[in-house]
């Protein structure tokens, strides 16, 4: 007599298992990354292969993506996810080496200064030093070169400077002709971050003019102001990259505003965490998430990323500061504040950011 087995049972189950979820691949991570943490499917690993001090409080940590990973464009960003003290955590980065570089050795640079009350960052100082395996996302954002060569100026400051770096050791290595300034400001000699690469790229790029403001040292003449830009030929024809703290920033924008610059002429990305909006901007209001059937009250300046989580709803988020915008949504009906701009939407349907969104007043969004 023939026993027979019920195999079918733990087939169904392996089957509800794999694609009840988005990321089928990543059910076997955990045996995958005992075996090999490279070979794991939930997200693009990448191994640390070393640890560099760049300036004061800033190290390089270069990378190798697997072979998964498709490569970026000067300028852009990528996620990085670490596990600190069991916990997964996601920050993003700018890549501040070149396209050329990581077509060459498979490696990319992410240049990072620590921060004051910096989880992460100060975490990734302090415990990575080579050889770990962390995730990264695949690149996005904007902040691009130009599709044609044409004159260029760059108005940096601190870390803001690492997709600068991206971008002129890339136009370097095309052998661009037309001119390009860079315009960096930092508090000291030894807060100078890519030093090395800024240096060798202006002794060996002619069309590259580098001027370095050491505000600390040098005193007020070396904040931004009108006379650096006079220093700037052909200003009217110059596409600027705007990329720091948004003190400088704002500074920029408002002596480039005097100077007759287009805004068309100007590209800006933020090399900070939102701030919260004017003292005197009132916020906060009901928010409903359609989706869920969930209103809260909100009060103050909370983001409604901080407003979902504390509704106990897991929307997707990546850098928390609205640079990646997978925290994208779609608002229906209300107000909000951008905490970056500290400009108000409209009250119709729109696509906002959740992390740097803030109620002011009934906002209903689709989550």
């Amino acid at each position: 007599m023939l026993s027979t087995v019920n195999t079918r049972a733990p087939l169904r189950w392996l089957g509800k298992q794999l694609f009840n979820r988005d990321d089928p691949g990543a059910f076997f991570d955990p045996l995958l990354a005992a075996l090999n943490p490279m070979w794991v499917r939930g997200f693009v690993p990448a191994r640390l292969v070393e640890v560099t001090d760049e300036a004061r409080d800033t190290r390089s940590f270069h990378l190798r993506p697997s072979p998964r990973w498709r490569g970026f464009n000067a300028g852009q960003h990528i996620n990085v996810i670490v596990e600190a003290d069991g916990v997964r955590h996601h920050r993003t980065f700018t890549i501040a080496s070149t396209p050329r570089q990581w077509a060459s050795d498979g490696t990319v640079t992410l240049t990072i200064k620590r921060l004051a009350g910096g989880r992460i960052t100060n975490w990734m100082h302090d415990n990575l030093c080579g050889g770990e395996v962390m995730g990264v996302s695949q690149a996005f954002g904007d902040f691009n070169l130009p599709e044609t060569d044409r004159p260029l100026l760059y108005i940096a400051g601190g870390s803001g400077i690492t997709p600068v770096l991206s971008h002129l050791a890339t136009l370097a290595d095309r052998d661009v002709r037309a001119p390009v300034t860079l315009l960096y400001y930092v508090r000291s000699q030894a807060d100078i971050i890519g030093a090395g690469v800024l240096y060798a790229l202006a002794a060996r790029w002619p069309a590259l003019t580098l001027k370095i403001f050491k505000t600390e040292e040098e005193g007020e003449p070396a904040l931004m102001n009108e006379a650096h830009l006079d220093s700037v030929t052909g200003l009217d024809a110059r596409q600027i990259y705007l990329c720091g703290p948004k003190g400088l920033m704002t500074l920029a924008a408002d002596v480039l505003n005097r100077a007759g610059v287009a805004e068309s002429q100007i590209q800006t990305t933020f090399f900070s965490a939102p701030f919260a909006v004017a003292a005197d901007t009132p916020l906060g209001g009901a928010v409903t998430f359609g989706k869920t059937d969930k209103t809260v009250e909100s009060e103050g300046d909370a983001p409604l990323l901080e407003i979902a989580e504390a509704a106990e709803l897991k929307p997707a988020y990546g850098c928390r500061m609205g640079i990646c915008h997978q925290c994208s949504c779609r608002k229906n009906s209300g107000t909000v504040v951008n905490r970056l701009t500290g400009k108000a939407s409209g009250p119709g349907e729109e696509t906002i950011q959740l992390c740097i969104s803030v109620p002011q007043g009934p906002v209903t969004v689709d989550l």
